[in-house]
């Protein structure tokens, strides 16, 4: 039976999905490109999903984009370009950062701006109920009407420090209430609704995307520690007053933050590395096994010495998995069933991946001196290939661009931006489109377009 920590309960508890396992992932917002504290969220709920297939399990799995904020609205003004181009390249260099990384991609992708109506239509039925209040061209949830909240980040409402997604601050009725739709500001993108032009708060948008293509009922609701207070507090609130049925989500399962020094990575306070970056020095392999080294609720600290070591650590399990093996003379064979069993029981365990990860290098370490001893060890090596697989490893060589080619991206990229200075955007985007399916991802600064392959 596998166990899962619920942060909603605070203790582990066993696992009894639905058929499919409905599981939904918290995604990114789209005004600058991904760093590596996203790629540790993102690896933590790939490989629960790769286990849980491991183990039998349909999962469908759901991970939305926001594609309209503040933040992305300010960064492409920045940039000169429209919100929607901003949001739609970042969105393919995401896709090209998970690819890279051997996360396997969701089943369903929802974008905030293509699910307005069912967002309205949730809105709407919350003031129906009471749990909601037009203040002006906002809407508000009034937190006061819901007796749950704080249950999740296990936090007294009158406790609360007061905070708030939107503006007219003075039109609310409790300090702690949210906003649910946010009233248009000049020159910003904006949607019909019954309340006036606007757009819709950041949290009622996972509700809405949920509640669509999972149900009303989650079996793992994911993402980072960072997210349990207010977002993921305030998804509990909007979605049970609206369904009126609870739990919301069987299991709520929050990744601890990656640090660098003693301040976790984010993109608002600028002290970042890029997904990009990181595997130019490092690759896949390295990364996964940097993040997988340690439980997924525990904050981890990134420094380049750490990964260094996990890239070495990549190398002695490939070198285990692909060998060439040395002639038999006794005819015994290493068995790799107990090595199965021990991952298996780490794994039930809370998705112990620290745990599975070092029974992988035993694992190695006991086809080496199988080798040395000249026993069979073919087929403890498929075990070995795959349960690194499990976890996502591929252990394999990542191949290089081709220098004869770097000119020629130059060229096009070249092309692109006389394309955009000339306005013809579509042109300039299929150059974009046709750069990433090469797997060539650019990045529009300031100062510049820069490439990574």
């Amino acid at each position: 039976m596998i166990k899962i920590y619920n942060s909603l309960t605070q203790q582990k508890e066993d696992f009894t999905p639905s058929d499919p396992v409905k599981m939904y992932v918290c995604g990114v917002t789209t005004y600058s490109d991904c760093h590596i504290g996203h790629a540790m969220s993102y690896i933590v709920f790939d490989s629960v999903r790769r286990y849980l297939e491991f183990r039998g399990y349909n999962v469908k799995h759901v991970q939305n984009f926001t594609d309209i904020d503040d933040k992305i609205i300010a960064s492409a003004n920045r940039l000169g370009i429209p919100a929607k181009e901003l949001a739609d390249g970042l969105i393919n260099s995401f896709f090209a950062d998970i690819d890279a990384l051997n996360i396997q991609r969701a089943h369903i992708y929802p974008k905030v701006t293509e699910e307005i109506q069912d967002i309205i239509k949730i809105v709407e039925g919350l003031i129906e109920k009471g749990y909601a209040y037009q203040a002006g061209g906002d809407v508000y949830f009034r937190v006061k009407s819901f007796p749950g909240y704080g249950k999740l980040s296990h936090r007294n409402l009158d406790d609360m420090v007061a905070g708030d997604q939107g503006h007219h601050l003075e039109n609310k009725e409790h300090p702690m209430d949210f906003a649910l739709w946010k009233s248009a500001k000049p020159g910003e993108p904006e949607w019909d609704s019954p309340w006036g032009k606007g757009r819709p708060g950041w949290h009622i948008e996972c509700s809405a995307m949920s509640l669509k293509y999972l149900g009303e009922t989650l079996d793992i609701h994911g993402g980072g520690h960072d997210l349990v207070f207010p977002h993921h507090e305030n998804e509990i609130a909007q979605s049970e007053a609206y369904t009126g049925k609870e739990p919301f989500a069987r299991h709520w399962m929050h990744n601890g933050l990656l640090q660098l020094g003693q301040e976790k990575m984010s993109k608002s306070i600028g002290n970042l590395i890029t997904i990009k970056e990181a595997l130019k020095k490092f690759g896949p392999d390295a990364l996964r096994l940097f993040v997988l080294s340690s439980h997924y609720r525990s904050p981890i600290t990134y420094t380049e010495e750490n990964v260094a070591a996990m890239s070495k650590g990549v190398q002695r399990l490939r070198q285990a998995a692909f060998s060439d093996d040395n002639a038999t003379d006794n005819g015994n064979a290493v068995d790799g069933e107990p090595f199965e069993n021990r991952f298996i029981e780490a794994m039930d365990d809370d998705f112990n991946t620290a745990q599975a990860v070092a029974v992988i290098f035993d694992l190695a370490r006991e086809i080496n001196r199988g080798q040395e001893a000249k026993m069979q060890v073919n087929k403890v090596k498929e075990t070995l290939v795959k349960l690194a697989g499990v976890l996502g490893l591929t252990l394999k060589k990542q191949e290089q661009i081709p220098l004869d080619s770097v000119s020629f991206i130059e060229l096009l990229i070249e092309t692109r931006n006389n394309l955009r200075h000339a306005k013809q955007w579509e042109l300039a985007d299929s150059v974009r489109d046709g750069l990433q399916k090469l797997g060539i991802i650019l990045e529009d600064k300031p100062s510049g377009t820069t490439w990574q392959a």
